[in-house]
């Protein structure tokens, strides 16, 4: 069971092991994969970053940031693989490793918001405005890019049109994390004293079309209820808030909750996910349910493996770690968690307040 440690020199060292994992994963290019020379998607990537950020990692940190400034499309963009497009070999549990010419990329509009997200968790971890400056193109750009896949009624496209994404449609969960790396974007700009009022109306009209207007999204998914995300993310990045947020939250726990096991993926498996539990605490924190949140981390210690790191879900009807890996995010996830819980960072109320700067 995971115990409520005070102190960050001994979060540290209990999380060696998974940060370690992150540190191991990363590319001498500055890329943190899911897994060895596995898929890659600015999102995750960015996750990773911000757990070795607490922990004062600041060489593989400026690499990972280097990394994407070195590799950011003109358009403001970066390329990534969809998670769902990967193949998990039956007898082991592992991802497929695939070729880089058979792998399909997106311009998706979540991954690419997330630098603003890190990039603010950067500046209330170092306080510097060098660095934010220095970081401030990559989110301006990413963010231009994000807005141009805005409708008129105020949802995102999840992806720029490709021959990968030919699909008109914006998602519930992506939408709601680029609204909270919408905050995060308008809060560098501020910090830096420069115009948000384009972004300001852009974050307006996206919250009003999450709560107000549904039928704007997920209109190419038939069952997409099914999922846990589209369920806790609109409490997790600040779009429903108050009563309405301990409402959402309270009705559905059945549906997505076993009791000392953790958070589903979906309603209809027995599959819980080391990432989504991780983030559901965080999302418990912020509906004033701290000590539930800790109960939440405590259950997924059993999903930790003994070198530290964490796997990266459990298939509890057959007891099995499903897949066999321990992507780097998942770990991150963890991390992220744990210091929203324990503020023991300058950066640990990123994902707990949502208030403009």
């Amino acid at each position: 069971m995971m115990i409520r440690i005070i102190g960050k020199d001994k979060q540290k060292k209990y999380f060696q092991g998974a940060l370690d994992r992150i540190r191991n994963l990363q590319d001498k290019d500055g890329s943190i994969p899911w897994f060895e020379n596995g898929s890659f998607d600015a999102w995750n990537h960015l996750e990773s970053l911000m757990a070795l950020n607490i922990f004062n990692y600041e060489k593989e940190v400026k690499l990972g940031f280097n990394y994407l400034r070195n590799n950011q499309q003109e358009d403001g963009s970066w390329l990534g693989e969809l998670g769902s497009t990967l193949e998990i070999e039956e007898n082991d549990g592992t991802f497929v490793k695939r070729e880089e010419k058979k792998k399909s990329f997106t311009r998706d509009t979540n991954f690419t918001a997330y630098i603003a997200t890190a990039v603010w968790h950067n500046f209330l971890l170092n306080g510097s405005l060098d660095e934010l400056n220095y970081n401030w193109s990559m989110v301006e750009c990413a963010i231009n890019f994000v807005l141009l896949n805005q409708s008129k009624e105020g949802s995102i496209r999840w992806a720029a049109e490709s021959p990968e994404a030919t699909e008109d449609d914006a998602l519930i969960t992506g939408c709601c994390s680029i609204f909270k790396s919408l905050i995060s974007a308008i809060n560098c700009a501020r910090a830096l004293n420069k115009d948000t009022k384009t972004w300001e109306e852009s974050l307006g009209k996206l919250k009003e079309a999450i709560i107000y207007k549904p039928h704007l999204f997920d209109k190419t998914w038939e069952s997409k209820k099914r999922f846990s995300m589209d369920w806790y993310y609109p409490v997790l990045c600040g779009v429903i808030t108050g009563r309405e947020a301990e409402k959402r939250i309270s009705e559905k726990w059945n549906d997505f909750v076993v009791e000392e096991i953790g958070c589903l993926c979906v309603s209809d498996q027995p599959w819980v996910t080391i990432a989504e539990t991780a983030e559901l605490a965080i999302t418990l924190a912020k509906t004033g349910n701290q000590d539930k949140a800790y109960e939440l981390l405590s259950w997924i210690e059993k999903c930790r493996d003994k070198d530290g790191a964490y796997w990266m879900g459990r298939q509890y009807s057959e007891n099995v770690f499903w897949p066999a890996e321990k992507p780097g995010w998942t770990s991150a996830a963890v991390i992220l968690a744990t210091d929203a819980l324990s503020g023991f960072s300058l950066g640990s109320e990123i994902f707990l307040k949502d208030d403009l700067i």
